[in-house]
């Protein structure tokens, strides 16, 4: 054990002899080693602390190891940091971006644009449908279009929503050279081009071809009004619709009710309301075809009546022919007539015929005076080839 001592005049006074102490040894031979490394590091820059660390950690145990210090950036290795900064990163090439797939093409060609056109802000339209034996110049559609440039309280205007079915080229052709909203309805296994003889297989077939198309308007959630070509209109009939009515139709036979199903329908004058109600009867009416095979629409929709509008809770207005007339029961009163159709006739001759002289009619009644046509002095020609 080291013996303590006091300093005075600056010597150290000892308890043994003035040999030095080992502890002093110790602390001098330190010192000298250190400077000899600062010696070492001064004398080569180059050389690095991690050398200095290995050396020192050769004699520490792996329990106690120190960190490694940080390492002196050298002049060469400041020359290789600022080539790696030159180097240019080629950017990520971007994935390739895809156009958006064009919306898939409608089942109905441009119907849906058609409809949009013609439509009233409602979204009800008036259809026709028409072949190009009806087309021909003088032909019924002629006789369709006179009607309403010569009938009273803006009827004309109606032409703005007409939209005209074609059934083949030619009448698609013919369309578009007098009216804006034509549509050429594309089928299969009928050659629609000729006249069909009623009840003929082929007539049938344009029949129930029609219905279906119909259907088709209540499904893209149009209301309609159908007219047959042969239908000639002096006066707006919407008037006469109920505003509660699903269905309105014409009749052949009006026993005064309009609300009695007890009336004969004439599909040749329908105006029908886009509902579930009437879609779902529209699926009744076409499988009436064949649980009724053979049978014309009209028949069918005479057969089916109680039963669907029982079980839909439909609204069936069958029309006063005092306003939507026909030949079949044939209006007097031309100060109330709307229009009037040429059923219970049968051939376009006849048809033809029988239409032009009630043009004749309407058009020396609406030049009369107002008095002459208040007294009831118009009357048709009869007997024709149908009217009566």
């Amino acid at each position: 054990m080291l013996g303590g001592g006091k300093m005075k005049g600056g010597e150290a006074v000892g308890s043994g002899s003035g040999s030095i102490s080992p502890l002093v040894s110790f602390v001098l031979g330190a010192a000298m080693a250190t400077v000899c490394i600062v010696f070492v590091m001064s004398a080569s820059p180059g050389r690095r602390l991690a050398d200095i660390s290995a050396w020192s950690n050769s004699n520490a145990t792996a329990e106690d190891a120190p960190l490694l210090p940080l390492q002196e950036v050298t002049a060469d290795s400041r020359s290789q940091l600022a080539a790696a900064s030159n180097v240019t990163v080629a950017a990520p090439v971007p994935a390739p971006v895809q156009a958006p797939s064009p919306p898939p093409a409608s089942p109905y060609g441009d119907l849906e644009e058609v409809l949009q056109r013609a439509a009233t802000k409602e979204k009800t339209v008036i259809m026709t449908q028409i072949n190009a034996a009806w087309t021909k110049p003088g032909s019924l559609l002629d006789l369709f279009f006179e009607s309403f440039r010569m009938g009273e309280g803006g009827v004309a205007r109606l032409l703005d929503h007409l939209v005209i079915v074609t059934m083949d080229p030619a009448a698609y052709e013919g369309c578009q050279a007098v009216h804006r909203h034509c549509y050429f309805l594309r089928t299969t296994g009928v050659d629609y081009r000729s006249e069909k003889m009623f009840m003929s297989k082929d007539y049938l077939e344009m029949m129930w071809g029609r219905n279906k198309f119909q259907m088709t308007i209540l499904e893209l959630g149009y209301n309609f009004l159908f007219t047959d070509v042969d239908v000639m209109w002096f006066r707006d009939p919407f008037r006469h619709i109920s505003m509660g009515a699903d269905i309105a139709i014409s009749s052949d036979v009006f026993i005064g009710d309009p609300y009695s199903l007890g009336n004969f329908p004439n599909g040749g004058f329908l105006f029908v309301r886009s509902s579930n109600k009437t879609i779902e009867f529209y699926r009744s009416w076409q499988q009436g075809r064949w649980r009724f095979f053979g049978k014309h629409e009209q028949d069918v929709f005479n057969l089916i009546k109680h039963e669907q509008v029982e079980r839909l809770q439909l609204g069936v207005q069958f029309l006063d022919t005092t306003y939507i007339s026909g030949f079949c029961q044939l209006s007097k009163d031309l100060n109330k007539i709307c229009t009037l159709h040429a059923n219970c006739c049968v051939g376009l001759g006849a048809k033809m015929h029988d239409l032009r002289g009630v043009l004749d009619v309407w058009r020396n009644y609406t030049a009369a005076p107002p008095e002459d046509r208040r007294a009831g002095k118009f009357h048709w020609k009869l007997p024709g080839i149908c009217i009566h």
